[in-house]
């Protein structure tokens, strides 16, 4: 499954791929993109595992950038 996300508050492109790294440390996420240019990200993760995914991407974010925003398009 895939969700796309803006993502407000990132400083550069190098916040942008340091929080990719983090994120693709998730387990149930297998894939992670981050625009820094357009504001965006998408995620592809496991099937019927929605809720607890965003939960743990919303933690990770938190620690990573604490100032950073994101809403699901």
């Amino acid at each position: 499954m895939k969700s796309r996300f803006n993502i407000k508050g990132i400083d550069c492109a190098n916040c942008a791929a340091e929080l990719e790294r983090k994120i693709e440390k998730i387990d149930e996420i297998t894939n992670v993109s981050i625009s820094f240019m357009t504001e965006r990200m998408e995620i592809e993760y496991e099937e019927g595992k929605k809720e607890e995914i965003i939960k743990k991407l919303i933690k990770t974010i938190k620690h990573e950038e604490p100032d950073v925003k994101i809403e699901e398009i």
